[in-house]
């Protein structure tokens, strides 16, 4: 450019401000309206939930109201019962000072009237009790009938809310993809526009190009004819000096002659000597070549031998290693049936532990609602619930949770991603599981399934004769444990780091936009994916569109499956040694449980109810058992007393019979002022 007078450096373009993009205003009025949709629904959703609460906190604190006046009027009762018993009570002891039977008889009516009026305070007391509790009832009913029309009414709310955000979603989806579509147009006009420009530039720089051309190859054509000019002058006056120079080279040929005669003398006789010492080097080489023959037989000895000791070497070794192997294996297995015992040992215990831990708790419950029913029903006083810490425990103490392997982690991705549809939903080590990182659980399937349709090889052949017997998902499973064993993939975050090291291999390796080989176009993986589990054609289109990668277009098509696994076998020994946290699965300690606390907790249960209650309901205990024997001595007087009443009842009968017929027997036989009974009567 310096050559033909421009510049060196194009000049800089002024970049005006460009305006916002249209796009970007419709996908931000989009997210807007959309998350104030969303809002809006959120809240007619949750307005229900919002005056069932206030119903329930109403309810409560009516039912703690009403709950104070039942027990005020119930202590009120109860005292006026136990002033009435003692005034009963009190009266018995005046009737056995008693003698005339009319006063006898009044006091037994006044008790008779009081006792009634007991027992209608308390049969009132009763019905009402009763009553309550039907209400009770009734209001249990509407409050189920109301619970159920407000879910109803939610429902209808969330189906109307979805219905709503589909059509909206659908809406702003078209807008959205209008404002790009134009967006895209104007774009194309304008680069079209700007090509143009330049093509019209490009020509008139060419056309000043060859211009300038013609002008130098005039100017070359006249240096060509100086230069054809002077090479003639050059050349007569460099003949002159080469024939001078032949002349002197004739005369040292003369003289290289005579030298050479003298020489060839001196030659023969070194041939003579020569000879001599060529007959005594052939003794010498005889002699040499029997010592090489000797030698020669002790190296093909000395090879027999070593051939043979590398052999038994080479079989001691083969038997060495594969009874490492053996043992090796032998070993994985014994210490996986090991974990496996432990985990179902484990299983059992907390069986056994939730098993003993329910039947000690519901005793605990019985006792707990025998306290309740003792304080408030027969003390009269309010009682509280104790709140320890072994009342909400449920299962065993000091449990810790296991790590999963590599295998339960793929055949729970393989479940899940088998059942989530067409959504990608991102599992992150935040949410509580696992840790499959930010891998989306599509992705992380499909790299599963790709590596174990193309590594089928590692499986056992007697294995592999059993995997027509199971299910796809199933055949999968067993596949990769195969792998994993083959690679030494034991725990998740060795799985997660073959994952990564997929979905990164195409960035490094910088095949961005690769398509699909043997097709004529390139497909996304979703697409070949779902042709596969729909049941396509046998072509292998197995790609797999890496979310993470630098390049959103990178795929891995199944035959760079192979490579990928060769290469994380190669680095995955550095994978391992950057990891600080990691350790061999096979080396790792069971988690023991700390069973220092059990003594503890069952002994906890076990004294739920405190010393001074237990004394308590033992005073409790004996006082009801005198009031029981009060009651049982009642209950005699009371039968005593209607035997009375009713001889009274006999003897006025047989007084007034004896009155109204005048027999003097009968008056003679009772004296003035006798209030004796008769001796046929019995007290």
């Amino acid at each position: 450019r310096e050559a033909l007078g421009e510049d060196a450096e194009p000049k800089a373009v002024e970049e005006e401000e460009e305006e916002p993009r249209r796009s970007h205003k419709v996908l931000e009025e989009s997210r807007q309206r959309l998350a104030r949709l969303l809002f809006e629904g959120t809240q007619m959703v949750t307005n229900i939930q919002v005056a069932a609460d206030m119903r329930e906190t109403q309810r409560r604190a009516e039912e703690a109201e009403l709950k104070l006046q039942r027990v005020e009027r119930l202590e009120k009762e109860a005292k006026w019962s136990t002033e009435k018993i003692e005034d009963i009570t009190s009266k018995w002891v005046l009737a056995k000072e008693l003698t005339i039977p009319q006063e006898l008889w009044q006091l037994l009516s006044q008790q008779q009237e009081q006792c009634t009026l007991l027992l209608q305070e308390k049969n009132r007391l009763i019905d009402e009790l009763q009553q309550e509790l039907r209400n009770k009832d009734e209001e249990y009913v509407q409050t189920i009938k109301k619970q159920s029309d407000d879910i109803y009414l939610l429902l209808e709310r969330m189906e109307e809310q979805i219905r709503l955000l589909l059509k909206t979603y659908r809406h702003r989806l078209l807008q959205v993809e209008k404002a790009f579509e134009l967006e895209r147009q104007e774009l194309l006009d304008a680069n079209k526009k700007k090509w143009e420009e330049a093509i019209q530039a490009l020509n008139a720089q060419e056309l000043e190009h060859l211009r300038a051309r013609m002008r130098k190859v005039e100017e070359f054509e006249k240096q060509l004819n100086q230069l054809w000019v002077q090479g003639e002058e050059e050349y007569s006056s460099m003949k002159i000096q080469l024939e001078t120079d032949v002349q002197n080279l004739e005369k040292q040929l003369q003289q290289a002659k005579a030298t050479y005669l003298l020489n060839q003398e001196k030659l023969d006789y070194n041939l003579q000597v020569l000879k001599k010492q060529d007959e005594e080097n052939t003794i010498i080489r005889s002699q040499q070549k029997r010592k090489i023959n000797r030698l020669h037989s002790l190296l093909n000895s000395l090879r027999t031998k070593l051939a043979k000791q590398e052999k038994q070497f080479r079989e001691e070794n083969q038997s060495l290693a594969a009874d490492c192997e053996r043992i090796t294996g032998q070993c994985k297995e014994v210490q996986r049936r090991m974990r496996h015992f432990a985990v179902s040992d484990a299983e059992k215990f907390a069986e056994v532990w939730l098993m003993n831990e329910e039947e000690a708790k519901g005793l605990m419950r019985k006792a707990l609602d025998a306290d309740r029913i003792i304080c408030t029903q027969q003390l009269g006083l309010r009682w509280e619930e104790p709140q320890h810490w072994f009342l909400t425990h449920v299962g065993p103490l000091g449990c810790h949770k296991e790590k999963r392997t590599a295998t339960e982690l793929a055949a729970e991705v393989l479940a899940a991603g088998s059942g989530e549809g067409g959504k990608e939903n991102t599992v992150k080590v935040e949410d509580g599981v696992p840790p499959l990182r930010n891998f989306s659980k599509k992705t992380a399937k499909r790299i599963l399934e790709l590596v174990s349709d193309e590594s089928g090889f590692l499986v056992d052949s007697k294995l592999r004769r059993l995997l027509h017997e199971l299910g796809r998902k199933e055949r999968t499973v067993v596949r990769l444990d195969s792998v994993f064993a083959a690679l030494d993939i034991n725990s998740e975050d060795e799985l997660c780091q073959l994952m990564d090291f997929f979905l990164k291999y195409q960035a490094q390796e910088g095949q961005p936009g690769v398509q699909e080989r043997g097709s004529p176009r390139g497909e996304d993986v979703t697409d070949a994916a779902e042709d596969r589990e729909a049941g396509g054609s046998g072509t292998r289109r197995d790609e797999l569109k890496s979310p993470g990668s630098s390049h959103p277009s990178a795929y891995i098509h199944a035959d760079d499956v192979l490579k990928i696994l060769k290469a994380f076998v190669r680095d995955f020994p550095k994978l391992r040694e950057k990891d600080p946290t990691h350790t061999r699965p096979v080396k790792e300690a069971l988690p023991v449980r700390d069973s220092s606390k059990d003594g503890e907790y069952w002994e906890a249960l076990a004294q739920v109810i405190p010393e001074p209650t237990l004394k308590l309901w033992d005073a409790l205990a004996v006082a009801l058992q005198e009031y029981y024997e009060v009651l049982g001595r009642r209950a005699t007087l009371l039968t005593e007393v209607a035997v009375l009443q009713q001889q009274n009842a006999e003897l006025c009968l047989l007084l007034e019979e004896y009155v109204s017929s005048g027999v003097s027997a009968a008056s003679s036989s009772l004296r003035p002022g006798d209030t004796r009974v008769p001796p046929s009567a019995p007290r």
